[in-house]
């Protein structure tokens, strides 16, 4: 599952909007808007552009596009 909050986060950090996110893949930005927040799917190709295009360091690809609702619930209840 995509982590919608952090790619959202790294928009802004690097002064990007969804709509320019959405012109450099190609996309609409409704299609855009859609695939960051998990109403779509996001494919392989998709991501490897979303990351090229926020430059998103391999060493945290996983960090964004393998993110896990579990873990984070799993984190907040044990209070780590």
């Amino acid at each position: 599952m995509i982590n919608t909050r952090k790619l959202k986060g790294r928009l802004r950090e690097q002064n990007y909007t969804q709509a320019e996110l959405a012109d450099a893949m190609g996309l609409a930005v409704a299609t855009v808007c859609q695939k960051i927040n998990g109403v779509r799917p996001i494919t392989v190709d998709e991501a490897r552009q979303i990351a090229d295009f926020l430059k998103i360091p391999e060493s945290e690809y996983g960090d964004y596009f393998f993110y896990s609702n579990s873990a984070q619930r799993n984190k907040n209840i044990s209070g780590y």
